[in-house]
């Protein structure tokens, strides 16, 4: 059954209140304003963002428990499973994997298009794969450790204003000539929210290493993202990429192009072999084995406190 998804519609929300408070600030006649007035804007989505999903989380749930206690426990369980992206992530991933394996280097560039922000026109097949194995490393924590973090913390409400957040960043917090301004807040609130969730899942990644045989050093994943775990500009999208890049032995990161213009980028890990396609498999198994040492911990904690 594929339930609606919570933030499908707070994307759409997002977009809408984007595109109003964009134009708004193009049509002021004070142009030596606008990068202010954008600031401004970006601020007041925050907050909007923020308010209406929680609001109507917690309206929804109220008249659920009120009709069935058991309605209410079927729709936070579902809401709780929807914020959890371990499946979505694998899936798409997968979806590069198979391009490639079964496809054109075109079909691969096409599939990692979708889950990356990055030019993908130009990228070679060693490009496309590296690409999504640097975006299952980093959503590892984004998508899955982190909200499941907020999860036990704050349950599903809280789950949601984490989603609403970094749904903001990948969707507005650019650095360009478009969202340089407007999408500040969002992605500085966004650094904030992710900054102990990211250490955690970097050394949940490392710790995991010991469970997943001899295609994963965990030793290796310590000294790299101790090493490089701050060569990014986000102070948080390098932690799980650095440990991912030392588990599998490989490089990742480096140069990337960003609509249209080249991006100087430090790399991240040793170039001890080759990046190959079963890398993207392997990015999955230890984006899974981190997810259950997490849950494992935190069901411990929970019923402990």
């Amino acid at each position: 059954m594929n339930w609606p998804h919570p933030v499908r519609w707070i994307g759409s929300l997002i977009s809408a209140f984007t595109n109003f408070f964009l134009n708004k600030a193009d049509k002021s006649l004070d142009t030596e304003a606008i990068p202010k007035m954008k600031q401004r804007y970006g601020i007041y989505l925050v907050l909007i963002i923020i308010f209406i999903p929680s609001v109507i989380t917690i309206l929804i749930l109220r008249t659920f428990y009120t009709i069935n206690p058991f309605l209410g426990c079927i729709l936070e369980a579902v809401i709780t499973y929807q914020c959890i992206a371990a499946k979505s992530l694998c899936t798409e991933s997968m979806k590069v994997y198979h391009a490639l394996k079964n496809g054109t280097l075109e079909d691969g560039r096409k599939a990692v298009s979708m889950i990356v922000g990055r030019d993908t026109a130009q990228l070679d097949e060693t490009g496309v794969v590296k690409a999504a194995v640097e975006t299952v490393a980093e959503n590892t924590s984004d998508g899955v450790i982190a909200p499941l973090i907020y999860l036990a913390i704050g349950g599903p409400v809280l789950g949601i204003i984490y989603k609403s957040i970094n749904t903001m960043d990948s969707m507005v917090g650019y650095k360009n000539d478009k969202y340089m301004d407007f999408g500040k807040a969002a992605a500085k609130l966004d650094d904030v929210v992710n900054f102990i969730p990211a250490r955690v899942s970097a050394w949940l990644m490392i710790i995991s290493c010991a469970f997943l045989g001899k295609n994963y050093n965990g030793t290796r994943a310590r000294k790299i993202y101790l090493r490089d775990r701050f060569n990014h500009a986000s102070p948080n999208s390098a932690q799980t990429e650095s440990a991912c890049a030392g588990a599998l032995g490989v490089r990742l990161a480096g140069p990337a192009s960003y609509f249209g213009k080249r991006v100087e980028k430090p790399y991240i890990g040793d170039d001890i072999r080759p990046i190959s396609l079963e890398d993207i498999k392997r990015a999955n198994v230890l984006m899974y084995a981190t997810t259950i040492i997490c849950m494992v911990i935190l069901i411990v904690m929970l019923l402990v406190l």
